[in-house]
């Protein structure tokens, strides 16, 4: 769980998704640069804070498709949450009509997002506010509100989640959350939760994972604990797994003091690799650190009964094959 550089800014006079070629590999957290199951957290340039996607009004279509027909498995909100979903909302959209204001077409309260042609009303109170931040940009958005025991997931419109269900894990505290992550007990718990505690506004963070995946689908709403469906034959495996790059944010609102946790999703074919002028040295450090799992770190990404064959897919691609 590695730390990569963020996206160059586009050149001058350029913005929106047509400024960023859809190159492989915006993020490599595999490089090496870091031991996997590590915090990693890096400083976050809010001007960076929203990534464009050269797939937006395909990535759109999906998070509202997901909003309307799956609702209650992508969508979550308590009581009491709605001022702190707005004040999201209202970050989003500054940030949005800013960054790429060729995408995004404030007028008055109403955004309208040019690859789509959807409009928002911004102040419609019959949606929830996050869930209208939701369809406007790539990232889940998740908020945690501190309680007694820590801080605990209170509203989220999470469409992409990788392998964790939203209905599972809703109401949770940060510990609970990630109760399952191998080390987390007694490595990494104090660590998060002295974050959570001490993060400032005016410091925000980022930080990237990675995980392999038998397919490119970003809705992936399983729990943990349930196996994904692999293809039988190995030999296929290498034009048909997947690296699934977790870019998350989490930043401190300045008003309602909760935290934003952000979520977007990269998922590059293996075939990729071989594409990149780097690619054979990226399989083979991404081979590397799979072979360095223990047993409870490949059963938490699901590569138990497929180690050896996703290392040799790897390989063959690291040596050119």
């Amino acid at each position: 769980m590695n730390i990569a550089a963020p996206p160059p800014a586009p050149d001058a006079g350029q913005s929106g998704p047509d400024a960023f070629a859809s190159a492989p590999f915006a993020h490599t957290p595999y490089d090496g640069s870091r031991k996997a199951f590590s915090v990693g957290l890096a400083p976050l340039d809010l001007a960076e804070w929203i990534e464009p996607d050269a797939k937006l009004a395909a990535t759109l279509a999906e998070r509202a498709a997901l909003i309307r027909e799956k609702r209650d498995v992508v969508v979550r909100e308590e009581a009491g949450t709605r001022e702190a979903q707005r004040e999201v909302l209202e970050l989003v959209v500054a940030h949005v009509t800013t960054r790429y204001p060729e995408q995004y077409r404030l007028e008055g309260r109403r955004i309208t997002v040019a690859a789509t042609g959807q409009s928002f009303d911004l102040d419609d109170d019959r949606e929830a506010p996050l869930v209208i931040a939701g369809q406007l940009v790539s990232d889940d958005l998740v908020l945690l509100r501190k309680s007694e025991g820590g801080y605990r997931l209170v509203a989220a419109v999470l469409c992409f989640p990788s392998a964790w269900s939203l209905a599972e894990k809703f109401g949770q505290s940060l510990d609970q959350l990630h109760e399952a992550v191998p080390g987390y007990e007694s490595k990494l718990a104090r660590v998060m939760n002295r974050i959570f505690e001490n993060l400032k506004v005016e410091q925000p963070v980022w930080r990237v994972n990675w995980s392999i995946y038998p397919d490119d689908e970003l809705h992936h709403p399983e729990s943990k604990e349930r196996p994904r469906h692999w293809f039988e034959d190995p030999a296929h495996l290498a034009p048909e797994a997947f690296v699934r790059v977790e870019r998350q944010t989490l930043r401190r609102l300045p008003e309602s003091g909760d935290m934003l946790f952000t979520i977007r999703i990269h998922v590059d074919p293996f075939l990729a690799f071989r594409r990149h002028p780097e690619g054979g040295a990226l399989a083979a450090s991404l081979r590397e650190q799979i072979l360095g799992l223990d047993a409870d770190q490949l059963a938490y990404k699901g590569l138990t009964d497929h180690r050896d064959a996703v290392a040799a897919a790897l390989e063959r691609i690291a040596a050119g094959l």
